[in-house]
């Protein structure tokens, strides 16, 4: 299946400037310039809170760069119940002053606390948070037919939205639009389909000789890229969103897993040139296309920049498959992160998930970039892999 790779999305956030440590019953503050895999985590106490509120709060927080600490080391102080509808405050040990009290209505426990771990996340760092967003994924049956799935981005309430029973892949959202572009064999051949979200209603998108895999949509949702091999050797094309326009961007050996710049000028993908496997770029109106280095991370694929602009996350095989994340700019050499592949950035751009291998089937996982800290997402069954994260905040 990896020759029928995922696609990425383009839109992120900045990252924490200020970093907490402590010293016994003193809290000290330190500012550290924030690297890749190398940041302290933000130390928060929790109280009142206990089974599904309380999981919820520290999954959320875990995975966007917070530590839970006993409180006389925390920087934070986290307080409220669950009796009923989730009420929550915030207060700033340090500062010695409460930033807000909440009391969050409707919808469900589980909801109302994911609300609140988004409140706390914009009250620390000025940025919105992930609790309430969205990944597509594929499930993939032993016998390799499988289906795309929706759920929240912890895992939570997974529901399948395809019906093909054939071999699925490479969901894709599209921004502004409740739907999702995927790769499916329904009918035998390898096919790029639309599925509208909202209504049920399918319709193919790319439909040629050979191969037509790896939909990626446009950040403004009006176009898409893709792969075809319908002239000879898998190449990256781009096409508006209703498959019309088609044109062709690359002429390469290999070329795999489009993904846009989140401007919308640049498309990302891995290629072989001279026997190698490396990333690059081409202009989406057409151009020359550019190589961007991975120095140290061998056998890049499967890239996915981020919606800030500021870094792009790939997978390298060194051996096995690793996640690593470099500067869009190419000013640092890439980071190699934990073990996994297929890397889709959140909204925030601080948090990737991912897939990696567990006795011998593929599991989520979500992963705060800058402290290393990674949670597991619930399997839904059989192989969970391919993921794509919504982009749009509000969804």
């Amino acid at each position: 299946m990896k020759n029928y790779l995922k696609i990425c999305l383009p839109a992120l956030f900045a990252v924490f400037t200020a970093n907490f440590g402590y010293s016994q019953n003193e809290i000290t503050i330190t500012h550290d310039i924030n690297v890749v895999g190398n940041t302290k985590p933000i130390p928060v106490s929790l109280d009142g809170f206990s089974g599904e509120v309380a999981d919820v709060l520290k999954f959320d927080l875990y995975v966007q760069g917070f530590s839970f600490v006993a409180p006389d080391a925390a920087q934070y102080q986290i307080s409220g119940s669950a009796s009923g509808n989730v009420t929550g405050s915030l207060t700033d040990k340090l500062a010695k002053k409460v930033l807000f009290s909440k009391s969050y209505i409707g919808t469900n426990p589980r909801r109302q606390a994911h609300a609140f771990a988004d409140d706390i996340v914009f009250a620390v760092t000025g940025k919105k948070g992930i609790g309430q967003t969205k990944i597509a994924f594929k499930k993939q049956q032993p016998d390799g037919t499988g289906e795309i799935y929706v759920s929240d981005f912890d895992g939570h309430g997974a529901q399948a939205v395809t019906g093909d029973n054939a071999i699925v892949s490479a969901p894709s959202w599209v921004p502004g639009r409740l739907g999702l572009y995927y790769n499916s064999y329904k009918l035998e051949s390898p096919d790029i389909f639309y599925s509208d979200l909202s209504t049920g209603q399918r319709r193919k998108i790319a439909h040629y000789s050979g191969s037509s895999f790896s939909p990626a949509a446009s950040p403004d949702g009006t176009r898409v890229a893709m792969i075809l091999s319908k002239d000879g050797n898998p190449d990256v094309y781009v096409c508006n969103a209703d498959g019309s326009n088609l044109k062709r961007l690359t002429t390469g050996v290999e070329d795999s897993s489009p993904c846009w710049s989140p401007d919308g000028r640049w498309i990302c993908f891995a290629t072989k040139i001279a026997g190698r496997r490396l990333l690059a770029k081409v202009p989406a109106d057409g151009g020359a296309v550019q190589v961007i280095h991975t120095a140290g991370a061998s056998n890049p694929t499967e890239p996915d920049w981020s919606p800030d602009g500021k870094w792009i996350a790939f997978t390298r095989q060194a051996g096995e498959f690793d996640i690593c994340v470099m500067p869009a700019d190419g000013s640092a050499p890439p980071t190699v992160l934990v073990p996994g592949e297929d890397p889709s950035w959140s909204p925030n751009s601080r948090t990737l998930v991912f897939n990696h291998s567990v006795s011998h089937r593929q599991m989520l996982s979500v992963l705060d970039v800058f402290t290393k800290q990674v949670k597991d997402v619930g399997r839904v069954s059989g192989s969970d892999s391919e993921p794509a994260w919504r982009k749009d905040l509000n969804f």
